[in-house]
């Protein structure tokens, strides 16, 4: 069963993700918040699998909150999934960095929501239908804190590829296809890269290639 904690300032936002959520056999809403402050509470006291969590919330917002979540040691399996209004939110790949899994705007389709559910679940990055890799691109290359490329000196060179087609955004399958390797090889390889460089999911190892310089923005088509 995964868990989900709802946090949301708008209570008919928080009603309608429940009713979706708890209508599934495979998830369960395990508890609400209104503001970052009281969600950063209930994730302690909860220990939910995913928060789906508003940017914009009174007290301690989502960005906060995020960042209070992602930097305890002891809530290391919790997933943010940040909800937003707008897809060009300016705080979105501020969120990623600092440990969100990705990020869904308000009004997605239901199907798309739950999929994002279970995908942070796998430990897979997620992104709203509607932006582009090259978002992200935008973001890292506008990042006010970018990474030194020593940070990659530990992986080898198919790390260092895998990692680069993961920046890309390229699934383990068309990582696959593209080295010619199977989707278990293409798996592993992610998953070592991901645990040599500490990040916790794909979403943050999309962003260490972008910062470390592994991957430009302008090579994206």
């Amino acid at each position: 069963m995964i868990e989900v904690l709802l946090a949301d300032d708008q209570l008919l936002v928080r009603a309608g993700f429940r009713a979706l959520l708890d209508a599934q056999p495979d998830i369960e809403v395990t508890g609400e918040a209104a503001d970052g402050g009281e969600a950063l509470r209930k994730v302690r006291e909860l220990r939910p699998d995913v928060v789906l969590m508003d940017i914009r919330m009174p007290t301690l917002d989502g960005l906060a909150a995020t960042r209070g979540i992602t930097g305890d040691t002891d809530l290391e399996g919790v997933r943010v999934v940040m909800l937003t209004t707008f897809e060009l939110d300016e705080y979105v790949f501020e969120a990623i960095r600092s440990g969100a899994s990705g990020f869904l705007v308000k009004d997605t389709e239901p199907d798309e929501l739950l999929r994002a559910v279970r995908a942070v679940v796998r430990g897979d990055a997620l992104l709203s239908p509607g932006v582009t890799r090259r978002l992200i691109g935008e973001f890292a290359a506008r990042s006010r804190t970018p990474a030194h490329a020593g940070v990659l000196d530990g992986l080898t060179d198919r790390e260092r590829e895998v990692m680069a087609l993961v920046g890309l955004g390229l699934s383990n399958d068309e990582i696959a296809r593209r080295l010619v390797v199977s989707p278990l090889t293409a798996k592993t390889h992610v998953s070592r890269t991901m645990v040599k460089l500490g990040a916790r999911d794909r979403a943050q190892l999309v962003v260490m290639a972008y910062e470390s310089g592994l991957v430009r923005p302008g090579w994206l088509g």
